[in-house]
Order: C-alpha cells, then sequence, then structure tokens
C-alpha cells in the first residue's frame, strides 16, 4: 500500500494494490500495518458507516467536538466522489485550508482525517457508496457543521452539478461564524490528543 500526507496536517491519502485476475479482483482498502507505519498510531474503529448518495449529493462539513473528536478512515466501494478535509482547527497553521482527493471504486483510494478535521464530500456517479471507519461512535450532542458552499472555504465543487445539500448541512454556519461561536476544535486540544 502507497500512503502520502495531504497538504493539511493530520490527513493522509492510502492507495492499495489492486489484484485482478479472470474471477474479477481483490483489494484491501484499509490495513493496520501500513496504516501504523504512515500514522505513528493504530486505529480504533468504533463504528463504520455506509452512506449512498445521488450524483451532486454533498455530505459535510462534518467535525465532532475534540476532545474525544472523530477520527475518520473513509473509501469509496462504489461509484466515485471527491472527498475534501477541511482544516476546522483554531490555531492550527492552516487554518481555512483544504485539500481534495478523487475516490472511486476503481482505484480504492482512501483518505485518513485525524480528530478536529473538517469533512466533506460530493458524489460525482450516481448511486455512489462512501464507508467510513470511525474511531469514536456517533453523539449528535458532539457532531456539528459547517456550510460546505461558504464562499470563503472556496471548496472544489465541479462546475455542471447541481448540488443536493441535507436542510443541516444547508443551514450550517460559515466558517467564521462558527469559529466567532467557539463551535470550532481548537488546534492545541487536538494536538494533546496524539501528544
Amino acid at each position: 500500500m502507497q500512503s502520502k500526507a495531504l497538504t493539511i496536517p493530520g490527513s493522509w491519502v492510502f492507495e492499495p494494490s489492486i489484484f485482478p485476475d479472470r474471477r474479477g479482483r481483490f483489494v484491501a482498502p484499509f490495513q493496520a500495518t501500513a496504516f501504523t507505519q504512515t500514522v505513528g498510531h493504530s486505529l480504533t474503529v468504533a463504528q463504520v458507516n455506509h452512506s449512498e448518495s445521488r450524483r451532486g449529493v454533498i455530505r459535510g462539513v462534518h467535525f465532532a467536538d475534540v476532545p474525544p473528536g472523530q477520527a475518520k478512515y473513509v473509501y469509496c466501494p462504489r461509484g466515485a466522489l471527491l472527498d475534501v478535509v477541511v482544516d476546522v482547527r483554531v490555531g492550527s497553521p492552516t487554518f481555512g485550508r483544504w485539500d481534495a482527493v478523487e475516490l472511486d471504486a476503481e482505484s480504492c483510494r482512501a483518505v485518513y482525517l485525524s480528530e478536529g478535521l473538517g469533512h466533506a464530500f460530493v458524489a460525482l456517479n450516481p448511486d455512489t457508496v462512501m464507508s467510513y471507519l470511525c474511531s469514536t461512535g456517533y453523539d449528535p450532542t458532539a457532531e456539528h457543521g459547517v456550510n460546505p458552499l461558504d464562499p470563503a472555504l472556496g471548496l472544489p465543487w465541479p462546475a455542471g452539478i447541481e448540488p443536493l445539500l441535507s436542510d443541516a448541512d444547508a443551514g450550517a454556519p460559515s466558517l467564521a461564524d462558527a469559529a466567532e461561536s467557539g463551535l470550532l476544535p481548537r488546534w492545541a486540544a487536538c494536538q494533546e490528543l496524539r501528544g
């Protein structure tokens, strides 16, 4: 498995080897040894999420309170999507910046986001599936969002795709409003988790 750090500290992309034969193909999108060697710690999986999305669906930008935070290892077993990591950690050297990776069923490429990072994606194909390995379970009192269409963020949503958002995502605050209200995780608290 190949891996490389993204431009946002605490995020990486993983690309597994694919083994095709006359029956089909085999791939291991998550490999604990490669993950630990890259990231420097193991991934505790408390919950696995599965979402199915129509073309144009945007989910996110989602993040959780830190502590405890929620790290995510995400991949796309069907269809294709543009996955976006957003640095919403107040005090981070890359606060307000983002990085994006196309994930699809052909490559089985995956992205890991550390606790405190914001996550969003847009489905590029009909019937796209996203799988998430999550370090903590769902806690509705600790889950938050920033509006994925916030012009100040300038996320790289493709032209020619009509965005479809949930009411919660469409009504989420801008990054500036979320920061002003104290909703965002703090860089120092995120660093202490892995100290």
